[in-house]
């Protein structure tokens, strides 16, 4: 008698999940210990698997292993659906649901060490059965390839294949030295800062400064010859510190600096744009719960209308 069609589809998760558990494993003794269970059990679901969908996803010999074409397509696409599965039996079970297991975010590596600790930690305590990977890293993730949850990204999105959900902004400021400034005459204009020694933050800018005069929304575009390039905002900082040259950085990061005098502030009636925060995720037609409150607390935590977090001079 064939199996009932529920019966059906739980089947092919489970030959899915066992394939998915022998390619991460590299074998199929290996994946039969993960599992508890038998390496004839193990392969008698792989050729089940193979005959169900008509193509050979493993090739074996003696001393090796290797995925087919199909195979490597077949493991991906039962990655995503065993992910989405498990999504649909927490949604199923309600939203109420205690989340748990281990979630995987990438954050810039100076918010990720500092400003956003304070929301991870916060997150922690309130879900005890959640562990996180917090994997500082300025570039955009491939969220399949790398088991990544969501990503908190700042700038400009680029990838169009992802759900975005804006979360705050991250006000700049112009800043030098005062040993950058010394027997000069004072700033009067923007387009006077080409003339200063200036460090380009690679990632945002690297030639030229686009501001706007706040009173009467002229726009000046610098051009500037950076001594120094660099990726990472706290190089920036330290070598803006240092008296290298003048750069464009995070008001949150450099607002200790400024209020201390080691910093001043350049031309400040000149605004420089603000770069936009996400919250980056892959589609998914259901997500886990520790996903769901991640990025709920998230929103709270960055939500703020007046901009008070970000200012100049703020506790």
């Amino acid at each position: 008698m064939p199996n009932p069609p529920a019966a059906a589809a739980a089947d092919r998760i489970e030959l899915m999940q066992t394939f998915v558990h022998i390619v991460e494993a590299g074998s199929l003794s290996a994946a039969a210990q993960q599992m508890g269970t038998t390496q004839p059990t193990v392969s008698r679901r792989l050729q089940v698997l193979e005959r169900s969908l008509g193509v050979r996803l493993l090739r074996r010999s003696t001393h090796a292993m290797k995925l087919t074409e199909d195979g490597e397509r077949c493991y991906e696409r039962a990655r995503e659906l065993i992910a989405d599965w498990h999504a649909f039996e927490a949604d199923i079970r309600g939203v109420g649901d205690e989340p748990e297991g281990m979630l995987r975010v990438v954050v810039p590596h100076a918010l990720g060490q500092l400003l956003l600790v304070g929301p991870l930690a916060d997150y922690l305590r309130a879900y005890p059965r959640v562990s996180v990977e917090w994997l500082l890293n300025d570039r955009r993730p491939d969220f399949i390839a790398e088991g990544v949850d969501c990503a908190i990204q700042v700038g400009e999105m680029t990838d169009t294949m992802a759900v975005a959900i804006k979360l705050s902004e991250v006000p700049r400021v112009v800043v030098a030295a005062p040993s950058v400034l010394a027997g000069r005459a004072p700033l009067a204009h923007a387009s006077e800062l080409a003339e200063l020694p200036w460090l380009a933050l690679r990632t945002f800018y690297r030639n030229e400064v686009l501001l706007t005069h706040r009173p009467s929304g002229e726009t000046a575009r610098v051009t500037i010859r950076p001594r120094m390039s660099t990726d990472s905002l706290y190089a920036l900082q330290s070598a803006a510190r240092m008296g290298l040259g003048a750069c464009m950085g995070s008001v949150w990061l450099m607002k200790d600096d400024i209020a201390a005098g080691r910093l001043v502030q350049l031309v400040p009636q000149w605004h420089v744009a603000a770069l936009p925060v996400y919250l980056v995720y892959p589609p998914a037609r259901f997500q886990p719960a520790r996903l769901r409150r991640f990025i709920e607390m998230m929103r709270v935590a960055l939500a703020d209308p007046t901009g008070r977090a970000w200012e100049v001079g703020a506790s």
